[in-house]
């Protein structure tokens, strides 16, 4: 099984950065479902939003790992590792 060689990048001080996705909030578009980076806190939108913010993000900065943002969500993902993780609910907030 294969596992997520980026979990030593996941930081503590990845606090929210927003109530919402911050590149929307700017420019005043929508999104469907918010993703949290666990390096720097930077909340973006989800891949099925128009402007894959969250995406976008990881392009940018190289910053490994998301967690949905969503309430009661409990999963995240790693970009470079192409892996689906599962956490607790303590583990992703």
């Amino acid at each position: 099984m294969p596992t997520c060689s980026h979990l030593d990048q996941i930081t503590t001080m990845a606090a929210p950065s927003s109530d919402g996705c911050q590149e929307c909030l700017q420019s005043g578009d929508g999104w469907v479902h918010l993703r949290r980076c666990l390096t720097c806190g930077h909340i973006g939108c989800c891949d099925s939003s128009r402007n894959r913010h969250a995406s976008r993000h990881y392009e940018s900065t190289r910053h490994p790992v998301v967690v949905s943002a969503q309430p009661d969500e409990n999963w995240g993902w790693c970009f470079p590792d192409q892996l689906f993780l599962e956490f607790t609910e303590e583990a992703s907030r």
